[in-house]
C-alpha cells in the first residue's frame, strides 16, 4: 500500500523499518473515531466552499459505507496499512476515485491522531463511569442488607472499634464515587478539538473550526495549535485516574482474599469468581480478586510509561507520541475489565455475620467506649484511657473480656463504674451510639447510602 508521504522518497521504506513504523494494529481500534471525525472534516471543507459540495457529498457517502462495512465485519484494516488514517484515505479513494484524495486538504495526521484519540477515550471515560457506578451500586446494596452487621474496624490491621459491614463497604463506595467525578472531569477537560491544528501551524485555508468541535460533539476547539497536536496530558490525566481506580480496587480485593480466608472467615466467594488447585483439592481460591490486586501494578506501570514518554519532547508532534496509545488503551481496559468482574462477583458472596460478631466479641475493640463511659462519669479522658488500659491488661492475664468481667472487679480500678457500664460497652449499643455524621449507626449507614444512591442516579 503506497505511502502518503512517498512524494519526497526516491527508496521505498525497509521492510523491518516499516513494520517497526506502522502502528495499524494498535490503533485500528479507533477506526469509527477516524471515520466520523473524516465525515465531520469534508463536511466543513464543502460547507467552507474549500471542495466542491458534490465531492464533499460523495466523500461522506463513501466514508458512511466504510464504516458500515466494518462495523459489519465486511471489512477490515490491511496489516499492509501504516495506520488507520492510511487505510481509511485510501480505501476511501479506492472507492469513490479522486474526490477521496481531497479528504485530506487542511488537514493533518497529526491533528487527525490528536482528534481520534480524544474522541476514543472520551467514550471509554464514558464507561469507566458506569462501570464504577455499577460497582458502587452493588456495594451499596451488599452494604444495605449488613448495615447492622457488627464486625471489628481495623487500625494497623489490628482490631479498634466495632463498625459494621455496611460502614466498610460505603468507604469503598465512597472512594469509586470520587473516582467517578474525577473521570467528568478529565472529560471536560478532554473534550475540546484539536482539528484544525494541522502538522502544527494551522493552515491557510479558511476553514471553520468551531463547525468541525460541534459536529463532534466537543465544547470548543482547542486555543494553539501547537498544543493541539503535541498535547497527550488528557491521556496522562486518564491513566491517572485509572491508577487511582486501581488503587480502591486493589484495597477491596486484598480484604476481600483476607475475608475469605480461614483465618477471618467473614465471606465466602461464589464458585463462579473462584478457582482451585491442581494438588490440593480443599482449596477454594480467590484468584480474581488476586489478579485484581496483581493488574493494579500493570496500570501503575501504564501510567509511568506514558509520564516517561512525554519527558523532555520538544514541541510540536514527535513519532514517540505513537507510543502513547498501548498504554493508555491497556489502562482503560484493564480497569474496565476489574470492575466489570467485580461487581457480579460482589453481588454474590455469602456473608457470616456469625463469624464477624464473634471476632468483634474478642478483640477489647469495645476499650474506646469504656474510656467514654468513664469520661461522661466525670473522669478526665488521660485517665480514663489509662484505667481502660489497666482494665485490657488484667482481662487478658484472667482469660477474660470487658463484657464478663463482674462489677466488682470493675469497682477495683474504679469506683465510678455502676451496672450500666455493661450497657455502654454492649457491641451493639457501641454502634448505635455512633451517630455522628458519616458514622458507624446503622441509620448513619442507611443514610449514607441513600445520598449515595441518589448521587449516581
Amino acid at each position: 500500500m503506497e505511502k502518503l508521504w512517498t512524494g519526497r522518497f526516491k527508496k521505498t521504506l525497509d521492510d523491518a523499518a516499516n513494520a517497526f513504523n506502522a502502528s495499524i494494529s494498535v490503533d485500528s481500534r479507533m477506526y469509527r473515531e477516524d471515520v466520523t471525525g473524516s465525515i465531520a472534516h469534508a463536511k466543513m471543507l464543502a460547507a467552507c466552499g474549500i471542495i466542491p459540495e458534490a465531492d464533499g457529498a460523495a466523500i461522506v457517502a463513501g466514508l458512511e459505507g466504510i464504516l458500515a462495512d466494518m462495523e459489519s465485519g465486511a471489512l477490515a484494516p490491511s496489516p499492509e496499512a501504516e495506520d488507520i488514517h492510511s487505510f481509511v484515505e485510501a480505501e476511501l479513494t479506492k472507492r469513490i476515485g479522486d474526490a477521496g484524495k481531497r479528504l485530506h486538504t487542511a488537514r493533518s495526521r497529526n491533528d487527525q491522531v490528536a482528534l481520534d484519540l480524544r474522541l476514543y477515550l472520551r467514550g471509554r471515560i464514558d464507561e469507566l463511569s458506569e462501570a464504577a457506578k455499577e460497582l458502587i451500586s452493588a456495594l451499596l446494596d451488599v452494604a444495605e442488607a449488613n448495615a447492622e452487621a457488627v464486625m471489628p474496624g481495623y487500625t494497623h490491621l489490628q482490631r479498634g472499634q466495632p463498625i459494621t459491614f455496611g460502614q466498610q463497604l460505603c468507604a469503598y463506595a465512597q472512594m469509586l464515587m470520587r473516582d467517578v467525578d474525577r473521570l467528568a472531569d478529565c472529560r471536560r477537560r478532554m473534550n475540546v478539538s484539536p482539528l484544525g491544528s494541522c502538522a502544527l501551524a494551522g493552515t491557510t485555508y479558511p476553514i471553520d473550526r468551531a463547525m468541525t468541535a460541534e459536529l463532534l460533539g466537543f465544547d470548543a476547539p482547542c486555543a494553539n495549535s501547537i498544543d493541539g497536536v503535541s498535547d497527550r496530558d488528557f491521556a496522562v490525566e486518564l491513566a491517572a485516574d485509572c491508577a487511582i481506580i486501581a488503587a480502591h480496587l486493589s484495597r477491596l480485593a486484598e480484604e476481600t482474599i483476607l475475608w475469605c480466608s480461614r483465618e477471618f472467615g467473614f465471606v465466602e466467594l461464589d464458585d463462579a469468581y473462584s478457582t482451585g488447585s491442581s494438588i490440593m483439592p480443599q482449596k477454594k481460591n480467590p484468584d480474581v480478586a488476586e489478579l485484581v490486586r496483581g493488574k493494579t501494578g500493570r496500570v501503575y506501570g501504564d501510567l509511568a510509561t506514558l509520564l516517561t514518554l512525554l519527558k523532555g519532547l520538544p514541541l510540536a508532534y514527535n513519532k514517540d507520541m505513537q507510543e502513547d496509545k498501548e498504554a493508555i488503551f491497556d489502562s482503560v481496559d484493564t480497569v474496565l475489565d476489574c470492575l466489570r468482574l467485580y461487581a457480579p462477583m460482589l453481588r454474590t458472596i455469602k456473608v457470616s455475620r456469625t463469624a464477624m460478631r464473634k471476632a468483634a466479641a474478642e478483640g477489647f475493640i469495645n476499650a474506646t467506649d469504656c474510656a467514654d463511659y468513664l469520661t461522661k462519669k466525670g473522669v478526665p479522658f488521660r485517665e480514663a484511657y489509662k484505667l481502660t488500659g489497666q482494665l485490657v491488661a488484667y482481662c487478658i492475664d484472667c482469660g477474660k473480656t470487658l463484657e464478663t468481667l463482674t462489677l466488682d472487679e470493675y469497682k477495683g480500678f474504679s469506683p465510678v463504674f455502676e451496672a450500666d457500664v455493661f450497657d455502654a460497652i454492649d457491641l451493639d449499643v457501641c454502634v448505635a451510639k455512633r451517630v455522628s455524621f458519616g458514622g458507624t449507626a446503622p441509620d448513619s449507614v442507611k443514610a449514607q447510602i441513600a445520598d449515595m444512591r441518589k448521587a449516581i442516579g
